[in-house]
C-alpha cells in the first residue's frame, strides 16, 4: 500500500513540475508595484500606471530572460515622451528595439512606433501622443512580429547571415531580457504588460530560414540600416491590388507605402465627398495617404479644405492643352502630334512650368517625354531646358519625384535639383499589383549621395 501511495505521490510531483516547468503567461506589471522591474532615472508608479519620465529613464526587467514569447503591452506616450522596448537585451546592449514614438515634429520621422528599428523603420504611426494603445511583439524562432491595436505593421524574418552595418552589429535574435527605455522629454506610460513564452519544439525553424531574404543582396535592408527613410511615395490600388494585399506586401518588402487615388474628372476619386469617403477608410491603415492630381481641372476640381486632409498632394505635367487647343495626354502616342521637334520641347518646358504654379508638395513623373522624343532625351533636354524647370521647382517649393515607372529624370537633372536643395521622393507610379522595390531610386541614391536630409516629408495626419 504505501508502495503504491509513493508511485501515486511520485507520478503527482512530475506532473506538477511539469505543469510549472509548462507555465506560460506571466503579468510582469499589473499596476501593483514594480517590483519585478529595475529601474534608473525617474521612473515611478502613479495612479496604478508605470511611467519612465524624462530622458535617460529605463526599467529593465530582473531576474528573466526569454527567447520565444508574445510581449503584450498597453502604453501611450505624453507630451511626446519617446524610445524603444529592447528584447533579446542586457547590459551590453545587444537585441532588437522597437520604437515609441508618436511625435509628428519628429525629425527622423521614419522610425515610428512599432518600429523594428534599423531593419524595419516605419514612417507612419498608428497611434496618437496621449492615446492608449496596444503593443504585441512576438518572437518565435526566426519570425519576429510588430502588432499596434491588432494591425499587424511588422513582419521579419531573421536569416542565417543578416546584415548588420556597423553600430547595430548587435541588432540580432539570441535571448535575454525587457528593457523599457525612454530617451525623450516627455513620459512613456504603462498600464499593463504581460509576457507568454513559445516552445521552441513547436517552431519550424528550417521552413522559416527557406523563406527569409539573402540580406546581402537586398537594397532595401541597406536603407534601413543606413538609416534612411525607405518610403514608396508612388504606389497606386490597381487591378485589384487591395489594401490588404499591399499592406502584406509592404511589410514583405520592408518598403513602407504612400497610397495615392487618382483625383479628376474620369478618374476613380471626382468630388470632395469621394476624398472623405476614401480617408475614412484608409486613415487606420499603416500607409501614408497621398493625392494625385489628375489633369490640370483638379485644382478647382476639389476644394482647399478637401485636398489638405491628404498627407501630401503630387501631381504632373503629362496632361495639358497644346497650342492648338488639342487636350493632350504625353502618354498615349494618338494624342502627341509633333510637327516641330524643337517647339513641341519649347512647349512642354512652358506647360511644366505652368503645372509647377499648382497647389501640389510634389512634382512627380517629372522631366517626361513622350515615345516619339525619348530616344533623343538628353539632346532634347538641353541645360537651358533643365534649369528652367528647376527654377520653377526651386519656385515652387515642390519635391521632385525620382520615378519607377519610367526611370526619370535623369541623373545629371538629379543632381542639378539637389545642387539647388531640392527634396526628394522616390515613387513606383505602378499600373499592376505588381510594385517595384525601388531599384532605380537606390540607384540614383547612390550615384547622386542622396542623403536622409534630402527627402521630403510628409505631413502624415491620423
Amino acid at each position: 500500500m504505501n508502495k503504491v501511495i509513493a508511485i501515486i505521490l511520485l507520478i503527482l510531483n512530475i506532473l506538477l513540475l511539469s505543469s510549472c516547468n509548462k507555465e506560460k503567461n506571466s503579468e510582469l506589471f499589473n499596476g501593483s508595484n514594480m517590483n519585478n522591474w529595475q529601474t534608473s532615472g525617474e521612473v515611478f508608479l502613479k495612479d496604478s500606471i508605470l511611467i519612465l519620465s524624462g530622458t535617460k529613464s529605463e526599467a529593465v526587467l530582473k531576474n528573466n530572460s526569454y527567447k520565444d514569447f508574445e510581449l503584450r503591452l498597453q502604453m501611450r506616450t505624453v507630451r511626446n515622451g519617446k524610445g524603444f522596448i529592447a528584447f533579446h537585451t542586457d547590459d551590453t546592449g545587444k537585441g532588437y528595439r522597437v520604437a515609441i514614438n508618436n511625435d509628428e515634429s519628429e525629425t527622423a520621422w521614419w522610425r515610428m512606433t512599432g518600429s523594428l528599428l534599423m531593419v524595419r523603420n516605419l514612417t507612419k504611426s498608428l497611434v496618437k501622443d496621449g492615446e492608449w494603445f496596444d503593443m504585441v511583439i512576438r518572437v518565435e524562432g526566426q519570425s519576429i512580429t510588430v502588432k499596434i491595436n491588432d494591425i499587424l505593421v511588422v513582419e521579419y524574418i531573421e536569416p542565417a547571415n543578416p546584415l548588420r552595418k556597423s553600430p547595430f552589429e548587435k541588432y540580432l535574435l539570441s535571448e535575454g531580457t525587457i528593457m523599457l527605455i525612454n530617451q525623450g522629454e516627455g513620459n512613456i506610460e504603462f498600464k499593463d504588460i504581460s509576457i507568454e513564452t513559445i516552445d521552441r519544439e513547436d517552431i519550424n525553424i528550417p521552413a522559416q530560414l527557406a523563406i527569409a531574404k539573402d540580406e546581402d543582396k537586398d537594397d532595401i535592408i541597406r536603407l534601413h540600416q543606413d538609416d534612411f527613410p525607405v518610403l514608396d511615395y508612388h504606389v497606386h490600388l490597381k487591378g485589384g491590388f487591395s489594401k490588404e494585399a499591399a499592406a502584406k506586401q509592404s511589410r514583405k518588402y520592408g518598403i513602407n507605402y504612400a497610397i495615392a487615388p487618382n483625383c479628376g474628372i474620369g478618374f476613380p476619386i471626382t468630388n470632395d465627398e469621394e476624398i472623405y469617403n476614401f480617408l475614412d477608410s484608409m486613415r487606420s491603415q499603416p500607409f501614408i495617404l497621398a493625392m494625385q492630381g489628375e489633369g490640370r481641372e483638379w485644382v478647382t476640381t476639389f476644394s482647399k479644405v478637401a485636398r489638405n486632409e491628404f498627407d501630401f498632394v503630387f501631381t504632373d505635367a503629362l496632361t495639358f492643352t497644346d497650342h492648338k487647343k488639342r487636350r493632350v495626354r504625353l502618354w498615349v502616342n494618338e494624342e502627341v502630334i509633333i510637327e516641330d521637334e524643337q517647339q513641341y520641347m519649347e512647349m512642354i518646358v512652358d506647360r511644366t512650368c505652368d503645372v509647377l504654379t499648382e497647389p501640389a508638395n510634389v512634382f512627380v513623373n517629372p522631366f517626361f517625354l513622350p515615345e516619339q522624343l525619348n530616344d533623343r532625351y538628353d539632346e532634347l533636354w538641353t541645360d537651358r531646358r533643365i534649369d528652367k524647370v528647376i527654377e520653377a521647382i526651386e519656385k515652387s517649393g515642390m519635391a521632385l519625384e525620382i520615378n519607377e515607372l519610367y526611370n526619370i529624370p535623369s541623373k545629371k537633372i538629379i543632381l542639378k535639383a539637389k545642387k539647388a536643395g531640392i527634396k526628394f521622393t522616390f515613387g513606383s507610379n505602378n499600373i499592376s499589383p505588381e510594385v517595384g522595390k525601388l531599384e532605380y531610386s537606390i540607384r540614383m541614391k547612390k550615384e547622386c549621395n542622396i542623403t536622409q536630409q534630402d527627402m521630403y516629408k510628409p505631413k502624415v495626419k491620423l
